[in-house]
């Protein structure tokens, strides 16, 4: 059975400034069709936000008063929300705050860009965040009109499931590359870029989420179980269809096995592209959602993004 955020949850991050309902989902070209009607979601966290042309970054950070289980996450984006990043940690600055690309919490939580679709985890899994800890949400927001402002309401919706439903708790991390030197001239043959990790210890996979931007035109995502390569994704990329990928049925992977993130990208700007949090930079993440818990950072299967 699941179960929506306690009310009084959501009046608390009103009053943080967070504001908005579910009145906001499907305003604007943020998201893909839902899977759940809009009304059985809560928003967690969001903010108001009015900027003037270019690239901006708003933040927000709310404590949360009672453990929540979360399998459902739904991200509230309307024009303009290019990202929406949300981490977790023991402390933080409260309410609504200037931040910038940087201004993350080490434990992912929830990631979503153009056209993100609802991530729905399977019966007994959930994200848990613990009475007391501080949630963050970061939102990378672009105004693309010449003159004119943009306003808009971005979010997180959840859905929750009672603790006693909850057999395994999950998590999410980025495997990537953070070390790109696309070339200003591909020549007609897309530039590859790869990055991942061995993991260390036995888990689950559930989900993936490729991620890249405007230069990038396919992604490829190879795990290696017992010694044997699989091709689990080998799609070509959309920047404004960033969709998430669940695991029917999820992948079990052992400590020495490991996963490889490759990104194509093509770039006739005669000017190199590096990494970067700009939409005109670019990147190569695939966000893993797995089970058991066992991260102590976001980044920790990327290549060349330390703690």
């Amino acid at each position: 059975m699941r179960r929506r955020a306690a009310a009084y949850l959501v009046v608390a991050l009103a009053a943080c400034g967070g504001g908005g309902s579910g009145d906001d989902v499907g305003d604007g070209d943020g998201g893909a069709a839902a899977d759940a009607d809009s009304t059985d979601l809560d928003e967690l966290i969001g903010r108001d936000w009015t900027i003037p042309p270019g690239e901006h970054y708003k933040c927000i950070r709310v404590q949360v008063p009672e453990d929540l289980y979360i399998n459902t996450f739904r991200a509230v984006a309307p024009e303009g929300t290019h990202h929406t990043v949300m981490t977790v940690s023991d402390a933080g600055q409260l309410g609504e705050y200037d931040c910038g690309a940087g201004s993350l919490d080490f434990q992912m939580l929830f990631a979503s860009g153009v056209g993100t679709d609802d991530l729905t985890f399977p019966e007994g899994v959930a994200i848990k965040v613990s009475a007391g800890q501080y949630v963050n949400l970061n939102l990378h927001l672009f105004n693309l009109h010449p003159t004119d402002e943009l306003s808009g309401h971005s979010g997180v919706q959840v859905l929750t499931i009672p603790e006693a439903e909850v057999v395994h708790e999950a998590e999410m991390v980025f495997a990537g590359d953070g070390e790109l030197d696309i070339p200003g001239e591909t020549a007609g043959v897309p530039h590859m870029e790869t990055g991942g990790c061995t993991f260390s210890r036995d888990a689950t996979l559930l989900a993936y989420w490729p991620h890249m931007h405007q230069y990038a035109v396919r992604q490829r995502v190879l795990l290696t179980v017992g010694g044997v390569e699989m091709v689990v994704h080998d799609e070509p990329y959309s920047f404004e269809e960033q969709t998430n990928y669940p695991l029917s049925p999820p992948i079990e992977v052992a400590s020495g096995d490991s996963i490889a993130v490759e990104c194509f990208y093509e770039n006739d700007t005669g000017v190199p592209v590096t990494f970067g949090d700009s939409s005109t930079t670019e990147m190569c993440f695939t966000g893993l959602y797995r089970y058991p818990k066992q991260a102590i950072y976001l980044f920790e299967c990327t290549d060349g993004l330390g703690p």
